[in-house]
């Protein structure tokens, strides 16, 4: 049946890709909602409270279906990767604990005061509710991201006999700056999916000629926030994700660029097919010395190729990996032009009336999911092959007892699970869109 790491690879890469699917909807909401929140105490207009009930209702459903899918990989730590969990669990395991004992129970505890506490709460309170529920969601989400940059880039550790990973400084550990550059690139790709989302809804209730109000709010919302979190996505928080990986792991910039020469003035690749065996792009579409540049921040920077490395420390998937980069790249300029072609036609007060706009930002939700989807493949695949970057292979932190046909066979179970969940999802958000928002003082 294989190499059992492949399926075990596999697996957690299924089981992470289908999960964050939802956290990063509902991340991306927890900011929304605050905005709509914030609006509504402000002007005292009722819309925007309207508006927050709606995007609480989905939060809720996105979080239920985040909560089981994310419960598989917690297991698989201990099943497909015990050796990891054994070498490393000394450090990782600090913030899985935060991330679970913290940021989840904060979370969670808010999200019954926001759904259920309305009508307890004053207006003022709901709105700390909402402040509390962003708070703890994106406290989720830098546990674990300080988590995955401890394995990008560790620090604040020690080894111990065995190979056995100890934490030497907490602090070092979760003020790693691998961490800071992740966590602000990834929670604002969580603000551009949530606007996107509201978006695509606004325009949904505008072509069908419902909630005219809500409509316009949410298309309002998200063209504008869509806008700005698309940009500040690119720079400066792309920008400092690529300079930090041109500092730390120069051979995962080499293949995401399919760079095999070493050199100054180094072209950046637009278009271009990686051909590993020949050690060449195939029909290449270049800009002279921009690499140099978007790495180094000067035209003349040597950026090295795969060829400067040993063979055995390139990623085990440059194909992959150059192809996910430039997805991810690719659909975040169309994501900027998206919002800013919808910030124009809002601002000349046109895009309620511009059907072609409307039908784009209808269909164009899933854009964002695919690409931050893509981010984390550039990600993972460019740090293998690597469990810890350059400490601990991945085929060192493998269960040496679990064979391929377990894995194969709860990988089947799996994604049978995830069909349903998929399905239950798209059917109750349908009925939440179906229904509209609740007007103010209705039951949520």
């Amino acid at each position: 049946m294989g190499d059992p790491l492949f399926w075990h690879r596999l697996q957690f890469g299924f089981t992470v890709t289908y999960h964050y699917l939802f956290p990063q909807l509902t991340m991306g909401l927890a900011f929304i909602i605050v905005v709509l929140k914030a609006m509504g105490l402000k002007t005292g207009d009722t819309k925007y409270d309207e508006a927050a009930r709606f995007w609480i209702r989905i939060f809720g459903i996105s979080f239920a279906v985040g909560v089981v899918t994310g419960i598989p990989m917690e297991f698989q730590f201990g099943t497909n990767w015990a050796e990891f969990s054994r070498l490393a669990g000394g450090v990782i395991g600090q913030s899985l604990a935060m991330e679970g004992m913290f940021a989840f129970f904060l979370e969670s505890s808010f999200l019954a005061l926001l759904v259920w506490g309305e009508k307890k709460l004053s207006r003022k309170g709901h709105f700390g509710a909402a402040l509390a529920l962003w708070i703890g969601s994106w406290l989720s989400g830098y546990f674990i991201i300080v988590t995955n940059a401890f394995m990008q880039h560790p620090v604040g550790y020690t080894m111990a006999p065995g190979g056995v990973f100890q934490m030497a400084s907490f602090w070092t550990f979760l003020l790693n700056p691998w961490a800071f550059a992740q966590y602000a690139h990834n929670m604002l790709a969580t603000v551009v999916t949530g606007s996107f989302v509201v978006a695509a809804v606004g325009a949904f209730w505008t072509l069908k000629g419902l909630h005219p109000e809500q409509a316009r709010l949410n298309l309002r919302t998200g063209v504008i926030l869509g806008f700005i979190f698309s940009a500040l996505l690119a720079f400066p928080t792309g920008d400092i994700s690529g300079k930090m990986v041109a500092k730390y792991q120069p051979v995962s910039l080499a293949a995401m660029e399919g760079r095999f020469e070493s050199g100054p003035y180094a072209d950046l690749v637009m278009i271009g097919q990686p051909n590993v065996a020949q050690a060449r792009i195939d029909n290449p579409i270049r800009v002279p010395a921009i690499l140099s540049f978007l790495a180094y921040g000067h035209f003349s920077a040597d950026v090295k190729g795969l060829k400067a490395f040993p063979r055995d420390q390139w990623p085990t998937s440059i194909e992959m990996l150059y192809y996910a980069y430039h997805i991810m790249v690719g659909l975040g300029t169309v994501l900027i032009a998206i919002m800013a072609l919808g910030s124009l036609l809002l601002w000349k007060q046109r895009l309620d009336h511009t059907r072609a706009m409307l039908w784009v930002l209808m269909l164009a939700f899933p854009f964002p999911f695919i690409a931050t989807t893509a981010g984390w493949a550039v990600a993972e695949f460019g740090r293998q092959p690597w469990l810890v970057y350059g400490l601990l292979r991945t085929a060192q932190g493998a269960s040496p007892t679990v064979h391929s046909g377990s894995t194969i066979f709860t990988s089947l179970g799996f994604a049978g699970i995830y069909v349903v969940l998929g399905f239950l999802f798209l059917y109750l958000v349908a009925r939440e869109v179906a229904h509209g928002p609740a007007p103010t003082g209705a039951k949520a």
